[in-house]
């Protein structure tokens, strides 16, 4: 795959539509060319203590964050009709199409590929296929694992390596 938007979600809550972070890291012909980052406000706006254990974000952090249809446009404007690509993409493709449905928006046909499964599939000698352990795998030093962007960015990183045409 030479182009492709590596995305990641944080949520708030065991709510997939809580979304609380999301970072995008856009690969074209296979070189980082962009980013994107941004803190939303959660619906439903409650942080879970364990959620909040996991990427350290509170009701304090997005009290003052736009809500996920105002930052939805620039987002979809640099996705475009690239391909989606994320670490466990069940829960962020989850999460993608649980907060577009629930504020009415339509769901984009992009197709959505997944680094956990195909770094299974390629490395099965890991211990384990987390993101820090892939990552570390494949030569990437994952720093602030839990932030949204550096989630996104590892997981380009990631599928760079295991998607190489």
């Amino acid at each position: 795959m030479e182009s492709f938007v590596a995305i990641d979600f944080e949520t708030a809550n065991q709510h997939r539509s809580s979304v609380c972070s999301v970072g995008l890291v856009v690969v074209e012909n296979h070189v980082i060319t962009d980013s994107y980052y941004s803190l939303i406000k959660p619906i439903p706006d409650f942080y879970s203590y364990w959620n909040t254990q996991v990427h350290g974000l509170t009701s304090e952090d997005t009290a003052s964050a736009l809500f996920f249809p105002d930052i939805w446009q620039e987002m979809n404007a640099i996705i475009g009709d690239l391909p989606l690509v994320a670490h466990n993409s069940v829960f962020d493709e989850g999460c993608f199409k649980a907060v577009l449905a629930a504020y009415n928006l339509p769901i984009p046909n992009n197709p959505f590929y997944c680094t956990y499964r195909k770094a299974k599939k390629m490395f099965p000698e890991l211990p384990n296929h987390k993101l820090n352990t892939v990552s570390s795998y494949v030569g990437y030093n994952l720093k602030n694992h839990h932030n949204a962007l550096a989630d996104a960015e590892a997981c380009a990183f990631i599928a760079l390596e295991v998607f190489n045409d």
